[in-house]
């Protein structure tokens, strides 16, 4: 379930909270955000008075990185990333070179004849989350990898089709 809305508890959490671990269970908090790493997330729990450890803390960009992991992704091979900090520091904490993410926010697409996009031969992977700093270059870019870099992977780390940045509306 939900457990704070903005940056609210919704109320009962932490009573519900503690009752479950009294009854020895298990909490994992699972998120398909990919904005923030576990550690970020702890913090946001530290905020909000409640304490979780990084272990019960199982987010999208986390599980890009374990994800990684689990198939033996070369560590010699880069991950092009179309997201935020979270999927950055995940994949930096698991020995993954990455390029790409909000530093590539201001780039742009080049549109004049004869213009050729260069893109890394060794990008591996693409990855793509939640990105506030999309843009043309990052799509191009990522396609590039994929298109002409044998075996390169395509990851995305939720399948949202839309999401409520504000309680206002829908955002594509």
């Amino acid at each position: 379930g939900v457990i704070w809305k903005g940056d609210s508890l919704i109320e009962g959490v932490p009573e519900t909270l503690d009752m479950l671990r009294a009854k020895g269970k298990r909490l994992v908090f699972v998120t398909n955000n990919s904005t923030k790493s576990r550690k970020q997330y702890g913090k946001k729990f530290e905020t909000l008075g409640l304490t979780v450890n990084a272990e019960e803390i199982f987010a999208s960009s986390f599980a890009v990185a374990a994800y990684l992991k689990s198939i033996d992704f070369p560590k010699d091979k880069k991950v092009y990333v179309i997201g935020e900090d979270g999927i950055l520091k995940e994949l930096e904490l698991a020995g993954y070179q990455y390029v790409g993410g909000p530093e590539d926010g201001g780039k742009k697409i080049e549109l004049k004849p004869g213009f050729l996009m260069e893109h890394d031969d060794d990008v591996g992977a693409v990855v793509v989350g939640f990105d506030r700093y999309f843009n043309y270059y990052k799509v191009q870019y990522g396609t590039l990898c994929i298109r002409e870099n044998p075996g390169c992977l395509f990851i995305a780390t939720n399948r949202d089709a839309v999401t409520h940045l504000t309680d206002a509306q829908e955002w594509a």
